[in-house]
């Protein structure tokens, strides 16, 4: 039956990319595929870009440190650099399935619950948001040359650009009230949601309240002001070494692409983030074609075969780079992929039916 659900989830994101593709390619009616290959790409700015990748995943690996400090402070960062770079390995090949393999080894690792880790990747969603927004927001709105190029925009482009860092600052804010009252009142809600939604199908109410329970427990790793600032730098600091691996990969395509500035990939980065949202395993797909259309449609890149080049020279670096190292990490650990992610599916699973 998961199987099922799988293979039918993936039928429909692969329908909606072959329609995606269908409609960015049928307003390209003198597009030239041989031309993908003949750009003279600077390589050591495609290997600057990767370096770059790497530093981000130690990084995150620092950050989730800290959110064990008040549990495991002996933890080893050599240990989550290596269950972070397996987790991304199993996300770029698996896709939304490989998910929890982070949090799934780290609590296998460090002898803690499963739902204690997957708290705190919960979490640590908030943390990404908020540290992509106010490099974001920073960019729009303060003096930038992603501020001189919205104000010089066309009227469309302005509104969407101004329009994205007004939906960023709502979302930050959400989230934020959200934290706070889930810190407060997390059980009390997720009771109430339990009994309000009991009578769904599938135990839907429980499933829900049992996603604020560990939204609520994973708030508890942020021990005091100090904390919150130290995850706050790390999260700022690693989507700024992100945003310089995006620059370093469009300055491998030379004099064309010199106007996209560190802060003008950010917008890049936006567009990729939401387009990951219809990802195929292994393949990719949603977010190549975002970053495409946006250096297409928002920074006018020509020719059009320079932007399908980039764009996917963007998804390898940022997204699939990691997978040699990665599967070399989990080969040595006498890891399966398969067998983590289907393994750490189960434990979500029991830890929502004991919740």
């Amino acid at each position: 039956m998961k199987n099922s659900k799988r293979y039918l989830a993936y039928a429909v994101v692969f329908l909606v990319l072959v329609l995606l593709v269908y409609l960015q390619f049928r307003t390209w009616r003198n597009f030239d595929w041989a031309l993908l290959l003949q750009f003279n790409i600077k390589w050591r700015h495609i290997l600057h870009g990767v370096a770059l990748i790497y530093i981000a995943y130690i990084l995150r690996a620092v950050r989730w440190k800290i959110f064990l400090r008040p549990v495991r402070r002996e933890a080893s960062i050599l240990r989550l650099v290596s269950h972070t770079l397996i987790g991304f390995t199993g996300l770029a090949l698996l896709g939304r399935p490989g998910e929890l393999i982070r949090p799934y080894l780290i609590a296998r690792r460090e002898n803690l619950s499963v739902a204690s880790q997957v708290a705190v990747w919960t979490v640590e969603r908030i943390f990404d948001v908020g540290g992509f927004t106010v490099l974001m927001v920073a960019a729009i709105f303060l003096p930038s040359k992603l501020h001189a190029f919205a104000a010089a925009a066309p009227p469309e482009v302005k509104h969407w650009i101004y329009l994205t860092g007004y939906m960023l600052i709502a979302l930050v804010l959400g989230l934020l009230i959200a934290a706070v009252l889930m810190s407060y009142r997390g059980n009390h809600i997720a009771q109430w949601v339990e009994e309000r939604f009991s009578h769904l199908a599938e135990n839907l109410g429980h499933r829900i309240a049992q996603k604020i329970r560990e939204f609520t427990a994973g708030l508890d790793t942020i021990h005091g002001p100090l904390a919150f600032l130290e995850l706050s730098a790390v999260s700022v600091l690693m989507w700024w070494v992100i945003a310089l691996s995006y620059k370093e990969v469009t300055s491998a395509y030379g004099a064309p692409m010199h106007a996209m500035s560190t802060t003008k990939v950010l917008l890049l980065m936006g567009s990729s983030m939401v387009g990951s949202m219809v990802q195929l395993p292994g393949v990719g797909g949603g977010s190549q074609l975002a970053t495409i259309s946006a250096m297409d449609h928002v920074f006018d890149i020509v020719p059009k075969e320079l932007a399908v080049s980039c764009g996917i020279m963007l998804w390898l670096v940022t997204f699939v780079a990691v997978v040699p190292v990665g599967l070399l990490l989990a080969h040595l650990e006498r890891l399966s992929l398969r067998k983590l992610s289907d393994e750490s599916a189960e434990a979500e699973e029991s830890a929502t039916a004991s919740g």
